[in-house]
């Protein structure tokens, strides 16, 4: 999937928790921006790759139709009947789905060429072990893209808008605004400002399920550098998108500045690309 129809990407998007499978569409249609930004960095042949976090494995069949050969792993059992159908679907052959750790892959040393990463380090209770183990399997001159927001800006936060545009997390904290946000998506979902079919926090609670909070590395812009650093890799590529409300509203030259003032970057930068190599 090479071509970026941001149309589709809504339309899938507002729909994406329905179920797996209606995620793993959204991932497919959303993944061409992924290729797009790896292709831009210069990388070539996509060779083996390796979705290390792979949800419903809609990007993987995406990144099928364009490399030598994707496996997607997950230590949930989400690409069952979404990856694999969509696959079955799309006519695709060369990707196959397993069951893993991020932090402890079952691949040889050196067995991808690229490694992809988008939204899954911030779930990861142990982000070292898993920049370690993807350096691990990466081959000689191989590369590792990677995407997450810093957690205390909006979209890292992993929290639902509300229709009031009030900040809950930078005001009473991680833990109360979750529970205020699931406790609005069972009992409140019009206070909140999505699609009621696009959010988890109102969805999960209509089929009887409890929304357990899974961001589990704070991540931020100094931390997660760090860590890049001592797992042993090296930035070719660093990407730190400010919100377009602070593009809006600040002066140009002040915006500009904003990825290099600690703190304030973490709360306005809300997207962080990455293209790695060993």
């Amino acid at each position: 999937m090479r071509v970026v129809d941001d149309r589709s990407i809504r339309e899938h998007g507002a729909v994406r928790f329905r179920s797996e499978y209606h995620y793993a569409v959204f991932e497919y249609w959303r993944s061409a921006k992924v290729l797009g930004y790896i292709e831009r960095a210069g990388v070539g042949s996509l060779g083996r790759v390796l979705d290390d976090g792979c949800g419903g494995g809609g990007m993987c069949v995406s990144f099928a139709e364009e490399a030598r050969s994707v496996v997607g792993i997950d230590p949930f059992d989400r690409f069952r009947d979404a990856g694999a159908r969509l696959a079955q679907e799309k006519g695709v052959g060369n990707v196959r789905f397993t069951f893993a750790d991020g932090t402890a892959l079952p691949f040889s040393a050196g067995s991808f060429d690229l490694v992809l990463s988008h939204a899954v380090i911030e779930h990861v209770a142990d982000p070292m072990a898993y920049l370690r183990e993807a350096r691990r399997v990466l081959a000689p001159g191989g590369f590792m893209f990677l995407q997450t927001a810093p957690y205390l800006s909006p979209s890292g936060a992993h929290l639902p808008k509300l229709k009031i545009p009030v900040p809950l997390h930078l005001l009473i904290g991680r833990r109360a605004a979750f529970a205020t946000s699931c406790w609005l998506g069972k009992h409140a979902p019009n206070w909140l400002d999505v699609d009621p079919e696009g959010s988890s926090f109102v969805t999960m609670p209509r089929r009887g399920q409890k929304k357990i909070d899974d961001l589990l590395y704070p991540v931020t812009v100094r931390n997660l550098r760090r860590n890049i650093r001592e797992a042993g890799f090296r930035p070719l590529r660093e990407n730190l998108y400010v919100s377009q409300f602070a593009v809006r509203t600040l002066p140009k030259s002040l915006s500009a500045l904003v990825p290099n003032v600690p703190l304030v970057r973490d709360i306005l930068v809300t997207n962080m690309e990455y293209l790695l190599t060993i």
